[in-house]
C-alpha cells in the first residue's frame, strides 16, 4: 500500500459499517454506547482539522429504525460535509424503494448527511461518481469483497482485485460490508475496505480505522483511532458457554448410543447407592419396590 510522505491536506476521509446501535453486542465488557461516541467525536475532529468531505460506504446503522435517542446521538456526533450510501442493515428489507422510512434518510431531511444516489446495497457503479479536484473519480459502494484468501468455504462474492479490474473508469473504490479493514492497488488504482467502526463480535480483532485519500497521486494512509486491546473489551464468555454446552450435549447423545444397561434404571439405582450413604432399611425397600415392578 503506497503512502503520502508529507502532511499534504486530505481529499476525503474514507470509512463505512459504523454500525451504530443502543443494545450492547454479547461480546463487549464495557460501555459501548460511550465507546461509540467516542469513535464518532474523533473522527469528527478529524474532519474538522483537515476540512475535508467523510465517505461513508454503508451501514451506518445497525438496524434501519433507530431509536429517537440514537438519532440524537447521531445528530450530535456525525461529522460535517458526510457523504454516504446505504448499506443493507440501513434498508428495510434490504429494499432501496423503502429508504424513505430509514433512520438515514432521516438524517438527510435534517441535513445532517448526504445521500449519494449511486452504489448503494444491491445497485453496481455506473458512470455516475464523485469527481474530486484533479479529476480523480471514486465510486462508494456497500458491496462484499475481500483481499487474498476467501473469508470462507464457497464464498461466490468477487475478490477486490476482480472488482478494479472490472471496473476501471475509477480510481478509487471505497466498499463497507466485509468488517475487515484491507487496502487492495492494482497499478495506480485503490480499492479501500474500511472495516467495521468498532468491533461487535468475538472474531474482530482488528484496530478500527479510518483512512485519508490524497486524490493527488490515489493514495491512502490509516488513521488507526484510539480502543483499548480486544482483551479488555471484548469477551468470549458467550462463545465458550455454548462450546461447554455442546460437549455436554454430544457427551448426552453418545450416553444414549451406549450400552442399555448403562441407563437403565436398576444402574442409575446401584450408583447412586455406591456414591451415597443410604440407610440398609431405605435401600431394601426400594429394591423390593423395584422388583416388584420390574420382575
Amino acid at each position: 500500500m503506497k503512502r503520502t510522505k508529507s502532511q499534504r491536506t486530505p481529499t476525503a476521509i474514507l470509512t463505512a459499517d459504523w454500525h451504530l446501535r443502543e443494545d450492547v453486542p454479547i461480546c463487549r465488557k464495557d460501555d459501548f454506547l460511550q465507546e461509540q461516541s467516542n469513535k464518532l467525536t474523533q473522527i469528527r475532529k478529524l474532519q474538522e482539522k483537515y476540512n475535508c468531505p467523510v465517505l461513508h460506504a454503508g451501514d451506518l446503522f445497525h438496524h434501519w429504525k433507530p431509536s429517537p435517542s440514537l438519532l440524537s446521538l447521531a445528530l450530535e456526533h456525525l461529522p460535517n460535509k458526510m457523504f454516504v450510501v446505504y448499506g443493507n442493515h440501513d434498508l428495510p428489507q434490504h429494499n432501496l424503494d423503502l429508504s424513505y422510512k430509514s433512520g438515514v434518510y432521516t438524517l438527510s431531511l435534517a441535513e445532517a448527511l448526504t445521500v449519494l444516489s449511486e452504489t448503494h446495497w444491491g445497485e453496481e457503479p455506473e458512470e455516475g461518481s464523485i469527481v474530486f479536484p484533479g479529476k480523480a473519480k471514486a465510486a462508494i459502494w456497500h458491496v462484499m469483497t475481500y483481499s487474498g484468501q476467501a473469508p470462507f468455504p464457497g464464498c461466490s462474492d468477487p475478490p477486490a482485485e476482480d472488482l478494479l479490474l472490472k471496473y476501471r473508469n475509477y480510481d478509487l473504490i471505497l466498499t463497507g460490508h466485509n468488517h475487515k479493514p484491507f487496502v487492495e492497488q492494482t497499478h495506480d488504482r485503490i480499492l479501500v475496505n474500511p472495516g467495521s467502526l468498532t468491533r461487535q463480535t468475538a472474531d474482530e480483532t482488528h484496530d478500527p480505522v479510518v483512512y485519508l485519500w490524497y486524490a493527488e497521486n490515489n493514495t491512502v494512509r490509516p488513521v488507526n483511532l484510539s480502543d483499548q486491546p480486544a482483551g479488555n473489551v471484548i469477551t468470549r464468555e458467550h462463545i465458550e458457554r455454548q462450546e461447554d454446552k455442546q460437549k455436554r450435549f454430544e457427551a448426552l447423545i453418545n450416553k444414549l448410543n451406549g450400552p442399555a444397561e448403562e441407563i437403565s434404571f436398576k444402574s442409575n439405582l446401584e450408583r447412586h447407592f455406591s456414591r451415597h450413604k443410604t440407610p440398609k432399611s431405605v435401600r431394601n425397600y426400594i429394591w423390593e419396590k423395584y422388583e416388584g415392578v420390574y420382575s
